[in-house]
This record gives C-alpha cells, sequence and structure tokens, in this order.
C-alpha cells in the first residue's frame, strides 16, 4: 500500500464519493461501464445509499494525501427489501469500491480488513457481501476470510465472522 493512504470513517457528507464507489463497484468489469445515473436509480442498487447515513450506517474512506480513492461500506437491510448480499436482518451488507487507478494496490484489502474491524467493534458478529463468480475481488474476499453461504446464478454470497 502506498505510504500517503490512510482510512477515516464516512461521514453523510460522504454519499456522493460513496455513490462514485457503488458505481465503481457496479461497473468493475473492464469495458461494461454503465452510466452513473444508470446504476444510482437502478432500485437494486439505490438501497446501498437511499438515506446514508442511517444509524446503522458506517463506513471507511480510503485517502490517499487526503483525496478519496476508495470507500467500503456497510447498511442492515429489511427482510422485505434484501440487498444482493443479504444473508439477515441483524447482518450488515458490505460495499467496496475503489477508484480503477488505484486498484491492485492494497487499497481493497486495507478497506476490507478496517470495515471488517469496525463492524466487530460496533456489535455486529457477522458482515456479509455479494460478488459474481468471475470478479477477480472473490479471491480477494476468500483470502480474507470470507466464505460462500448462497449462490444465485453467477452471483455469490459471501460473509464472515468479524471476531
Amino acid at each position: 500500500m502506498d505510504r500517503g493512504l490512510a482510512l477515516r470513517r464516512a461521514a453523510q457528507t460522504d454519499a456522493g464519493f460513496l455513490g462514485d464507489m457503488l458505481v465503481e463497484a457496479a461497473n468493475w468489469r473492464a469495458g461494461g461501464a454503465r452510466p452513473r445515473h444508470e446504476v444510482l436509480t437502478f432500485s437494486e442498487h439505490r438501497r446501498y445509499l437511499a438515506g446514508w447515513k442511517r444509524a446503522a450506517d458506517d463506513g471507511l474512506i480510503a485517502l490517499d494525501d487526503d483525496v478519496p480513492v476508495g470507500a467500503a461500506w456497510y447498511r442492515l437491510l429489511p427482510h422485505d427489501d434484501p440487498g444482493f448480499g443479504f444473508i439477515g436482518v441483524a447482518v450488515p451488507e458490505l460495499i467496496v469500491g475503489v477508484n480503477p487507478l488505484w486498484r491492485a494496490r492494497g487499497v481493497g484489502r486495507s478497506l476490507l480488513r478496517g470495515i471488517v474491524r469496525l463492524a466487530g467493534a460496533q456489535g455486529h458478529a457477522r458482515i456479509s457481501l455479494s460478488v459474481e463468480r468471475d470478479n477477480v475481488a472473490r479471491n480477494l474476499y476468500r483470502a480474507e476470510g470470507f466464505t460462500v453461504v448462497a449462490q444465485n446464478g453467477s452471483r455469490q454470497t459471501m460473509a464472515r465472522g468479524t471476531s
């Protein structure tokens, strides 16, 4: 990881940047970019940001010399509006997005480790996420202790404990 990289807690004012990182997470495939407005208005994605920052929401922003380069955040979703990686109402669902210029430089791993620690400190015993089977980030999630708990087509739900 670069020397200037730092993590800080996400604030309500970070909603715009989290939107940018949600677009990056949704557009992980090279050449498969969907426009920002399309990603952010799609109901399947909107649930990850609508009303940010609710009481149970939390997250981290990765900074390079005070410039945001990535984010990881989680939220609890209701049973009647589950996310892609939903495994239960008491298990926060994680979203990770990294600026493409900063991928493969340790930003995602640093964010992932930090958000797992933060979730544990906030009293969450588990955390979940969703990833497509051909996304290389799956290797990072596995290396950091996430295991597949459900599969739906090309999408896998992974979870891990926070202790």
